[in-house]
C-alpha cells in the first residue's frame, strides 16, 4: 500500500526523528487524524519517541482539565512521567495508564523491525463518571504541589471530562492500533524510497532490483547492469541507501511479501517464493529481523487466526 509521502533523503541521512516527522506531515496520518478525531471527540497525536513535549498538547482536542495542568511545571512533570511509563511499557502492544487525576491515556508503538520510532497517542478520558471523592483526592494532590490554578475552573473542566465504556475505549483503540501497523509499514517503505538527490547509477541499481527482486538475484549482477565492479558499487551503493546490498534486497522483497499477504487467500509460502526468497527459513528470519514478528504473527493481524 502505497502513500503519498515526500521523497525521502538516503538512509544514511535520515535518522529516526526526520522518519517520524515525514509520517507526521504525510497526507494518510493528517486525514486519519481528522477522521478519528472528528468521530470519537478524542485527540489523536503521532510523536517521536523520547518527546518531552505535554501529552497530547498537539490536538486540538485536548481536555479542557489537562490544558489547564499543563500551565504548572509540577503537573506538567507528572504527565510528562506518566507519559515515559507509557513509552517504556508500549514496545510492542498499546499500552493505556491512569493519570494522578484518574484519566486514561494510551500509545501504540510505531516500529520498523525491532525498533520503536514514536507512538500514536489519544485518551484524556474517565472509563468511569467523576465522583466528588476523586476531584477531592485530585485537588489535594495539587495542593501538595502548590499548584495555582482556579478551583472553580478546575472542577468544572474535571466534572466535563469525556466519560466512556472500556469496551468503547477498548475499540477506539484498536482502531489506532491498525493505523498504527500501517504506518510501521509506511516507516519501512521511507527506508527504501528513491532520493530525489540520488545519482543516476543508483536509481538504475534500485530499478534493476525491483525487476529482477524474484531471480536469484546477486550483486555482482546489479554491479554488472551499472556498469561497476562489485567493489566500488558496494560502496556507493552503501553510502547512497545507507543498506548493503543484501540488506536492501530483503527489505524489498519482505515489502513485496507483505503487499502479497493482503490477498487472505494468498499462502505465506507462496508469497515468500514470489518474492524471491530461495528458502521458508531464510525467509522467517528475514521477515522477522526486518519486521519485529514472524509472518504468521503478521498475517494473522491483517486478517485473524485461520
Amino acid at each position: 500500500m502505497q502513500a503519498n509521502l515526500s521523497p525521502a533523503p538516503s538512509v544514511s541521512e535520515v535518522p529516526d526523528r526526520q522518519v517520524m516527522t515525514q509520517l507526521q506531515e504525510s497526507p494518510i496520518f493528517r486525514e486519519y487524524q481528522q477522521a478519528f478525531e472528528a468521530t470519537t471527540d478524542l485527540p489523536l497525536v503521532l510523536r517521536h519517541a523520547g518527546s518531552f513535549q505535554a501529552p497530547l498538547a498537539a490536538s486540538k482536542k485536548i481536555n479542557p482539565f489537562c490544558a489547564l495542568m499543563a500551565t504548572s511545571n509540577r503537573s506538567c512533570a507528572a504527565c510528562l512521567q506518566l507519559q515515559q511509563k507509557v513509552e517504556d511499557s508500549a514496545t510492542v502492544e498499546p499500552t493505556t495508564m491512569e493519570c494522578f487525576a484518574g484519566l486514561c491515556e494510551s500509545a501504540v508503538p510505531i516500529r520498523t523491525g525491532d525498533k520503536v520510532l514514536g507512538y500514536l497517542q489519544t485518551g484524556q478520558v474517565l472509563l468511569h463518571p467523576p465522583t466528588e471523592e476523586q476531584f477531592q483526592q485530585t485537588t489535594r494532590q495539587l495542593d501538595e504541589w502548590k499548584l495555582d490554578v482556579d478551583k472553580q475552573k478546575l472542577e468544572k473542566a474535571y466534572f466535563g471530562t469525556r466519560v466512556i465504556t472500556k469496551a468503547q475505549y477498548d475499540s477506539m483503540l484498536r482502531l489506532v492500533a491498525i493505523f498504527g501497523q500501517h504506518l510501521s509499514a509506511l516507516s519501512n517503505q521511507i527506508v527504501i524510497k528513491e532520493s530525489t538527490a540520488e545519482s543516476p547509477v543508483i536509481s538504475r541499481a534500485r530499478q534493476y532490483i525491483a525487476d529482477h527482486q524474484s531471480e536469484d538475484l546477486s550483486l555482482a549482477q546489479v554491479a554488472r547492469a551499472c556498469n561497476m565492479s562489485e567493489f566500488y558499487f558496494c560502496k556507493v551503493f552503501k553510502k547512497a541507501t545507507g543498506l548493503t546490498f543484501t540488506d536492501y534486497l530483503a527489505r524489498v522483497r519482505v515489502e513485496t511479501v507483505k503487499q502479497l499477504l493482503l490477498n487472505p487467500h494468498t499462502r505465506i509460502s507462496e508469497a515468500a517464493f514470489e518474492a524471491g526468497f530461495q528458502s521458508l527459513s531464510q525467509f522467517n528470519r528475514v521477515f522477522h529481523r526486518i519486521e519485529g514478528e514472524s509472518p504468521t504473527v503478521h498475517r494473522e493481524r491483517l486478517h485473524g487466526s485461520k
